[in-house]
């Protein structure tokens, strides 16, 4: 039963960030924004609901271990499984500037969390608890900030029109536009309860810690947006999308998701290891090596298989400390 609840509880989370998503875009574009700065916005923010959704209520019901499992699970799995699956179907290119500046600010993020995340073990303090406190969560916060400044800059100089792309394209009714969201909320907050509190009991019932379930089972659920969003870019043939939108994803995941769970409530550092850690910022630096230096700002077949294999062996290595 707590499965069928774990597989309804992500039905309704991404059914929800859909529903949410589509009613607050098409709000936007009424209200005149332009659609990149819906995409770095609205969309940026749905495609990421499921993640937040999860470790804000994990970390409110005491599922530490689920809440941060979640982040460093679904960096992993987005930049390991998703970009490497990804460039599978079709070598992926990664644009200059992403390649240059937006791996580089990922890289970045993931050692500042590991850091903060791990501040007794740095500091020398060994055998003290390590939380992730209100002031670091407000300091991922402010990350956050300066990297939409950064971003709404970029689109700035890219010279956006602000303009409906088909103004005689028929216009959904404000009801329905309402309904939408506030359906998609009511999906968001009630499939987060649910998923969290299944993911908790098949942890208990299957003997596993919920770091595990963390950092596979619910990574992989709330990352299916991502994973949908890079494969049909890749398949449209705009595959500096595919690596875009996960390199975004991973950013969005550690400063806003993680920023927001601590500050409304510090979060204590248990099951999830140094290990994890390590592999998420070691995944950014090996899309940041195979991006720029092997294969002219693209990742081929060969470097996504072996993006893939570390991504076997690394769970490989998870089932292995059950």
């Amino acid at each position: 039963m707590d499965l069928l609840f774990f597989v309804l509880g992500i039905v309704l989370i991404i059914g929800g960030a859909n529903s949410l998503t589509d009613g607050a875009a098409a709000l936007a574009r009424r209200m005149g924004l332009s659609p990149l700065m819906v995409g770095l916005t609205v969309v940026a923010f749905g495609t990421s609901a499921p993640e937040f959704v999860v470790s804000l209520t994990s970390a409110l019901k005491g599922s530490a271990d689920i809440a941060i499992g979640n982040v460093v699970g679904s960096n992993i799995f987005n930049i390991l499984a998703i970009v490497g699956i990804t460039a599978l179907v079709t070598p992926l290119s990664i644009t200059a500037s992403t390649v240059r500046k937006e791996i580089p600010l990922l890289i970045l993020a993931s050692c500042v969390f590991a850091v903060i995340a791990w501040d007794t073990l740095f500091s020398g303090l060994i055998g003290q608890e390590n939380f992730l406190s209100r002031s670091e969560g407000l300091a991922l916060l402010g990350f956050f900030l300066i990297f939409l400044t950064y971003t709404f800059s970029i689109a700035k100089s890219a010279g956006e029109i602000e303009q409906e792309s088909d103004p005689s394209k028929k216009r959904k009714p404000m009801w329905l536009l309402i309904a939408l969201i506030i359906g998609g909320l009511a999906g968001l907050i009630f499939g987060g309860d649910l998923f969290v509190s299944s993911s908790s009991s098949i942890a208990r019932s299957f003997g596993v810690s919920e770091a595990f379930i963390g950092l596979t089972l619910v990574a992989m659920g709330t990352s299916l947006p991502e994973l949908a969003t890079s494969v049909v870019a890749a398949l449209k043939k705009e595959p500096e999308l595919a690596v875009g939108n996960v390199v975004g994803s991973g950013l969005f995941n550690i400063l806003f998701i993680l920023g927001t769970t601590a500050t409304v409530t510090p979060i204590k550092m248990s099951g999830v290891t140094v290990v994890d850690f390590l592999v998420m910022v070691l995944s950014s630096i090996l899309l940041y090596v195979f991006g720029i230096f092997f294969g002219q700002r693209t990742i081929t077949r060969l470097e996504g298989g072996i993006l893939f294999a570390c991504f076997i062996a690394y769970n490989a290595y998870l089932f292995s400390q059950i």
